[in-house]
């Protein structure tokens, strides 16, 4: 099941790749407005052009991960995604993070390994 944690490790990096080129892309973008400025601004962002190339791989490598694992063993694997959003907020936005989100990070990682056995 190492190809299967390898693939979800690479699915989970590229969903959060995406939320943060995402947060750049809506911080770029100034006040939120529901304007069809708004959203057409949001089209010509680099940064949303990121966000799509991003999950558009996420979802292309998760079609190929539902066709070849069982669903029971491949879904919980989506959770890793957590795992990469918290380094994101302390690596690339310098957020401080209490010892009991840490906590929950290596219960999702815990979880990982034993769904994955």
């Amino acid at each position: 099941m190492l190809k299967l944690i390898s693939l979800a490790v690479v699915q989970s990096a590229l969903l959060s790749g995406g939320q943060v080129l995402l947060k750049f892309a809506l911080e770029k973008m100034g006040k939120f407005e529901w304007t069809w400025r708004f959203f057409g601004d949001l089209l010509v962002n680099w940064w949303f052009l990121g966000t799509g190339i991003c999950y558009a791989s996420a979802t292309v490598l998760w079609m190929y991960i539902l066709k070849k694992f069982p669903f029971s063993m491949a879904y919980p694997m989506i959770s890793l995604s957590y795992v990469f959003g918290m380094l994101a907020a302390v690596f690339i936005f310098h957020e401080s993070i209490p010892l009991t989100r840490w906590l929950g990070v290596l219960l999702i990682m815990g979880g990982c390994v034993l769904i994955a056995r």
